[in-house]
């Protein structure tokens, strides 16, 4: 058998701790291997080795039947290996050509030949099946088009092996659909593709081999047509996942309501255009929409991140608009944000100061303006150990800890508020089929307790299986609103594109 890549029995030591524990894994020509796993499985850890962004405690590369050894990426990419980073590493005031060549410039009499660039990217572009455009500032792209950004500029540099990191963390339905559609292409057209995921369903659309990590080991090593969903999910939580606790049935009182909410308008269209929504005591409400139709505006809005030009918002008997982001939590509001990094910690902070941000203003933990740290230093170990948050220390930057264990932490702190109200946006962003399940439960419980919850979230699958009513946003309106037994897929999809309630009826029964 004849493989491009071959990695045997990789371990990498950090001081006692174990990350790659003798891993394995072979790669052929126009194959997707995925290598699936929880946060701190040791996934990315074996890819910076391979991409030589970390050197192996022991353990052989061989590239194309040589033994290799990459001092950093720069060799890497010499030797044909392209990685695509969870995180992108673009310049935002760059075009996306400039961002594409950077390093690898076309030249004219010495200088950067911007034509030539274009191009060059243009033909790229149409070879992959990679739609972009080649002028466009990439700080004026969505977070799909990046990640486009991103594939190109690996085959610019001629990468036959590529890396993607979590490439679906981000990303939209339409945008992964998008993805796997031309991860699929790439392999066709001999690229050799390691995908490095926890969306076991992604898996089994695109991957020809998956191998299982677990602790830093390989727990299974299978071709997608022996397996599926449920053996994948054993293999890397150790275990079999459990069914979600029962609804209670609660007929709770109005808990939030929002009134006529109008933000902007006054030359262009509206962002949020007259949107009314009441969710009640022990009660989920699900907001599904395809990503820029007003739900993070309106998230913002409740929370206090955004000024409402007209309407009113409610939470009990307490008038939130108009008050303060600290006085909305302390009103009971808790807050899940979307993006972690902008909204729910800062990097350079510590674990233990992400943890105790708004808790600082508790009387348990303030006194005399004086913080009780040991107290709340028993609660926050709490929550590590609950959610198996993994940190090296209370000291760690956050900003060091992986996308997974920083969403954790900071859904451990805002469930760890026991407030009436919690908005849950993307609360599963990034993390292991674990985590989901806990963070899941949790929401639940939180809703049988008789606490409401307003749930946004770009996966239709959670938002289908944790809500009680959807509410489907389109341009800045609620265009309808479907209990739980009636919705389908099927008919919030026409209904996120824009299509009315009797277009999705009669697709969920041709369907059907």
């Amino acid at each position: 058998m004849t493989y491009v890549l071959e990695m045997k029995e990789m371990t990498k030591k950090y001081g006692e701790f174990l990350a790659n524990d003798k891993i394995s894994i072979h790669l052929k020509k126009g194959e997707v291997l995925a290598i699936v796993g929880e946060n701190g499985a040791g996934k990315t850890t074996l890819m910076r080795m391979l991409y030589g962004l970390e050197q192996p405690t022991s353990g052989e590369i061989i590239l194309n039947g040589k033994n290799v050894k990459f001092s950093g990426p720069l060799e890497a990419i010499e030797n044909g290996i392209g990685m695509v980073h969870q995180h992108f590493m673009l310049f935002s005031d760059f075009t996306v050509t400039e961002n594409i060549v950077i390093g690898h410039e076309p030249k004219r009499n010495g200088f950067f030949n911007r034509k030539a660039a274009a191009e060059k990217v243009k033909e790229l572009s149409n070879q992959y099946k990679i739609n972009v455009n080649p002028l466009k500032k990439a700080g004026d792209c969505s977070i799909g088009e990046q990640q486009r950004i991103e594939i190109l500029k690996v085959l610019y540099q001629g990468a036959d092996i590529i890396i993607l990191d979590e490439p679906t963390a981000v990303l939209t339905p339409l945008e992964v659909e998008e993805l796997l559609k031309t991860i699929e292409f790439l392999a066709l057209q001999g690229k050799s593709i390691i995908l490095i995921t926890h969306k076991l369903p992604e898996v089994m659309k695109v991957a020809d081999q998956i191998t299982v990590l677990r602790n830093g080991r390989v727990t299974g090593n299978v071709l997608k047509q022996h397996t599926d969903v449920e053996q994948l999910a054993t293999l890397m939580v150790g275990r079999e996942l459990q069914k979600l606790t029962e609804r209670v049935q609660l007929d709770g009182e109005p808990l939030l309501v929002v009134d006529n909410l109008t933000i902007g308008g006054k030359e262009e269209k509206p962002i949020l255009d007259d949107l009314s929504l009441t969710v009640h005591r022990g009660e989920i409400v699900g907001i599904a929409g395809v990503s820029g139709n007003g739900q993070s505006e309106l998230i913002q809005a409740i929370t206090g991140l955004r000024k409402i030009d007209n309407g009113s918002i409610r939470l009990g008997e307490t008038i939130l608009d108009g008050t303060s982001v600290a006085n909305r939590r302390s009103a009971g509001l808790a807050h899940i944000p979307e993006d972690r990094y902008l909204w729910g910690a800062a990097k350079e902070a510590t674990v233990e100061e992400t943890g105790l941000m708004g808790y600082y203003r508790k009387k348990t933990f303030n006194h005399s303006s004086f913080i009780r740290l040991n107290g709340f230093r028993e609660l926050l170990k709490g929550w590590i150990d609950r959610f198996e948050i993994k940190t090296p220390s209370l000291d760690e930057k956050s900003g060091n800890l992986s996308g997974g264990n920083l969403q954790k932490l900071i859904v451990a702190r805002e469930l760890g508020f026991e407030t009436d109200f919690l908005i849950a946006a993307e609360p599963t962003r990034g993390v292991d089929i674990g985590a989901m399940e806990y963070i899941h439960e949790a929401i639940i419980e939180k809703r049988n307790n008789g606490d409401g919850v307003l749930l946004v979230s770009s996966e239709l699958t959670e938002i289908l299986t944790l809500s009680d009513r959807i509410a489907v946003m389109y341009e800045g309106k609620i265009v309808d609103i479907l209990n739980r037994k009636e919705a389908t897929e099927e008919r919030l999809s026409v209904l996120m594109a824009g299509g009315n309630e009797n277009e999705s009826q009669a697709k969920t029964t041709t369907t059907a």
